[in-house]
């Protein structure tokens, strides 16, 4: 078996690529390992390097090192491949995906002596236009957010959270909190026509840690989906503390959350910006499905992804 670190050398501190390197080296020295490490040069190059990897070789353990962004494309990758497993070494800003294993589970995935021959289990994702989000795919208002906030961030004039803090500032106040979309839950047309954000939960956390829909699992084949319909600034502003909480279910008038099977969003005046695990795309249309047990994940021994996960407070609608 191969052991392949795909290293995101901008991602957290400085050090942390040295630490990695050394690290590898260790699994080489102590265990007899097959392993090697890959610096990533731009974005796309970790999804294109593990796909021909996966591809060439036989059973190989892909450690993703760095943030969300990472995690996303080693998991694109490796979708559906039998050979193939990952895990995440978090050495990103963020780090959402790593969240729903628990805090105290983050220390050990960041020695990868516990990772290299942990137990493999295997996650939901979600299907996004043939694009995969291991945690949540929202489309709307967070995604038009995280959208800018990468524009203004490349400014290098509002670095780190000032881009964001500018991106939630311009996007909440001077741009519509709503757009006209077309929904389907399970091929059914809904009534209402304006949104401010639908999110497609697989996992629990986004945006930092926001917590939209805590009962969601990563590997129960269940989709729960957000939606949230037209409302004023001065609702959703208020609606925002039980959004971050976990608690939606005390908004009501604002939010409801589904287990449609098939969620697909057609825009009538633009293009729908949607946002898979921090990376955001654009298109006319967006068709949302849950992939059942697509991606093998290895970690720590006793880990679980759904180790934060709560009860319902109330039950979902299916559509």
């Amino acid at each position: 078996m191969r052991h392949i670190l795909i290293i995101n050398p901008n991602a957290g501190r400085k050090k942390s690529t040295t630490d990695l390197l050394a690290a590898a080296k260790g699994l080489r020295q102590r265990h007899g390992l097959d392993c090697a490490c890959i610096l990533t040069q731009r974005p796309g190059h970790a999804l294109e390097t593990c796909r021909s990897i996966a591809a060439a070789c036989g059973a190989v353990r892909f450690y993703a090192c760095g943030g969300d962004g990472t995690v996303n494309e080693v998991a694109n990758a490796i979708a559906g491949l039998p050979n193939a497993a990952m895990t995440c070494v978090p050495t990103g800003t963020g780090n959402d995906f790593l969240k729903n294993f628990g805090p105290e589970l983050a220390p050990r995935f960041l020695d990868i002596e516990q990772l290299w021959n942990g137990p493999t289990l295997p996650l939901d994702a979600i299907d996004c236009n043939g694009r995969l989000a291991l945690t949540i795919a929202c489309a709307g208002f967070d995604a038009r957010v995280a959208r800018d906030v990468h524009t203004f961030g490349n400014s290098r004039l509002l670095p780190g959270r000032s881009s964001y803090i500018a991106s939630l500032s311009v996007n909440f106040l001077l741009r519509p909190l709503c757009q006209r979309w077309r929904l389907y839950l399970d091929g059914e047309e809904q009534t209402e026509e304006e949104y401010v954000l639908v999110a497609a939960c697989n996992g629990r956390y986004y945006g930092g840690g926001f917590l939209p829909v805590p009962e969601a699992r990563m590997d129960d084949g269940v989709l729960h989906t957000m939606i949230v319909t037209r409302t004023s600034r001065g609702e959703f502003l208020r609606f925002v503390g039980p959004y971050s909480s976990g608690d939606y279910h005390k908004a009501p008038g604002i939010a409801r959350v589904v287990t449609a099977q098939e969620v697909r969003i057609e825009g009538v005046d633009a293009d729908i910006v949607t946002c898979l695990d921090g990376e955001v795309m654009s298109s006319p249309s967006v068709c949302l499905r849950l992939s059942g047990k697509r991606v093998n994940f290895f970690g720590p021994a006793g880990c679980s992804p759904n180790a934060t996960a709560r009860e319902p407070a109330e039950k979902p609608v299916g559509g």
